[in-house]
């Protein structure tokens, strides 16, 4: 039997895991440090999971029709997912990207065609830098240009399909590749959808499980007075800010089986570091967030606790999108 798919679509998930051996080796670590490679995904990120998620979504409940134009905001890996995955499925796409967004995704979207916007076109989201992201004007504001120019908004931010798409496809397949045996489960956000969704999961099968969220530290937030100039691309905070800035999935999944047992905050500096020592260790070569939530889940790696533990990491895209920045600048 030939295996010839007809679609990209039909490619997303089931992506490996692939244990930090040489890393933990060279630093005499006890625990076992599991990455997902979700950039192995076809537009090489987590976010096809969702992109894919949002359109079968809107498709089942008679929401579009191919040949329809979808919109979003988005800091890039979810555009570039609902361009791809949209184009392959029949759908135009038009991003509204999150200034500093890095010059290589603005070329992808470039690349695929794309009538690209940014948070500034945003009417109600347009001062974001210097109030802090509000989410709740900045999707009132989506919502109206997709009502006025009769485009369909996926919602990425606050779609339950997004979180539930990982509760039954990333979430199961981290449980069946390891054979259940999952100790910690380690995610940054950005939708907050796959740590919600996985650790939704993975506590119904393992009440025990520690759900570790990840967050970019003060510093490393473009809105924080102390800011290094350095963040961490495309995630919020998950905890810690005042209720409009949390993830409205965390919020909303709060009595349905979500919570973290723990958040840690990375500063980018740190995640620049693991990303350049892991390239040369282990052959990785992930992006700023992955790369942030790797240096947490080697944090946790260290502690006495953890030693004989599996820990899991979700590596949401690699480094290919980040060569314009300081990412592997080694100085």
């Amino acid at each position: 039997m030939s295996k010839i798919h007809q679609s990209i679509a039909e490619l997303v998930g089931n992506t490996p895991l692939v244990e930090l051996s040489n890393y933990e080796k060279k630093h005499d670590i006890k625990a076992h440090i599991i990455g997902k490679l979700e950039y192995l995904n076809p537009t090489g990120s987590v976010k096809d999971r969702l992109a894919l998620a949002l359109i079968r979504d809107a498709e089942k409940k008679g929401l579009i029709k191919k040949g329809d134009t979808l919109i979003d905001v988005t800091s890039g890996n979810t555009g570039i997912g609902l361009a791809g995955i949209g184009h392959a499925l029949g759908y135009e796409f038009v991003p509204y990207l999150e200034p500093g967004t890095t010059v290589e995704r603005v070329k992808i979207f470039e690349g695929y065609g794309l009538d690209v916007k940014t948070f500034y076109d945003i009417e109600e989201a347009k001062n974001f830098e210097k109030e802090g992201l509000n989410v709740d004007n900045l999707i009132k504001g989506i919502k109206r240009i997709a009502k006025e120019k009769g485009q369909f908004f996926t919602g990425q931010t606050v779609n339950e399909a997004n979180q539930e798409f990982h509760y039954n496809t990333t979430g199961k397949e981290i449980w069946e590749d390891t054979d259940g045996n999952v100790d910690y489960f380690v995610a940054m956000g950005g939708t907050a959808g796959t740590i919600v969704g996985v650790g939704r999961y993975l506590r119904e099968k393992n009440p025990n499980v520690k759900i570790i969220g990840v967050q970019a530290a003060p510093s490393s937030r473009p809105e924080s007075p102390d800011f290094t100039g350095h963040i961490v691309d495309g995630t919020i905070p998950l905890a810690g800010v005042p209720e409009e800035f949390t993830p409205a999935l965390v919020k909303s999944n709060k009595n349905n089986g979500f919570k973290y047992d723990e958040i840690i905050d990375i500063k980018a500096e740190e995640a620049y570091k693991t990303a350049q020592e892991t390239a040369e260790t282990d052959g990785l070569f992930l992006g700023t967030s992955a790369a942030a939530a790797l240096t947490a889940a080697i944090q946790i790696s260290k502690r006495p606790e953890a030693a004989g533990k599996n820990i899991v990491v979700i590596y949401p895209d690699n480094g290919y999108k980040y060569l314009s920045t300081d990412l592997y600048k080694r100085h």
